[in-house]
């Protein structure tokens, strides 16, 4: 059984190669960064609005945290900016299925907030975290856009 300090040790090494990978190729439309030196732990992102959405022009900062498990298990990803969409609650909770039931440890952060942007050009209304604009994206797209576009 490995000691406390040789999985930290895996985690801090882990998150140094990804934030390495993420800085040497960032992907399109987003950035992000531990929040500080002393904690990798913690990372904040901002992820700018996907042209020909209604998001387009906003930029949408979120928050990740790695928990001690990763990356066996999925950070922990949040939006900080309220946004309107059937997929992000109103408290910044994400419903994509990276983060939940097909997270393997492959997936990087990269991967993930490819994946957030990706949600936001393709809500999933079958799978909505905020019912009542998932039945307004499928029943009133046009007013649905109006709601969501960023001021």
């Amino acid at each position: 059984m490995k000691s406390k300090s040789s999985i930290s040790d895996f985690l801090s090494k882990r998150i140094q190669k990804e934030l390495y990978i993420f800085n040497s190729d960032p992907p399109p439309q987003c950035k992000a960064k531990p929040q500080s030196e002393s904690n990798l732990k913690k990372w904040l992102a901002i992820i700018e609005g996907p042209e020909g959405t209604p998001y387009q022009g906003g930029f949408f900062h979120l928050s990740i945290d790695f928990p001690d498990d990763y990356p066996f298990k999925a950070p922990t990803i949040k939006f900080l900016t309220k946004i309107y969409h059937c997929n992000i609650s109103k408290r910044g909770n994400i419903c994509l299925d990276t983060l939940k039931d097909t997270w393997n440890p492959s997936l990087t952060i990269s991967k993930v907030l490819l994946s957030i942007l990706s949600l936001l050009s393709e809500p999933n209304p079958s799978d909505p975290l905020e019912a009542k604009i998932a039945k307004e994206y499928l029943e009133n797209r046009k007013q649905h856009d109006k709601n969501a576009v960023v001021s």
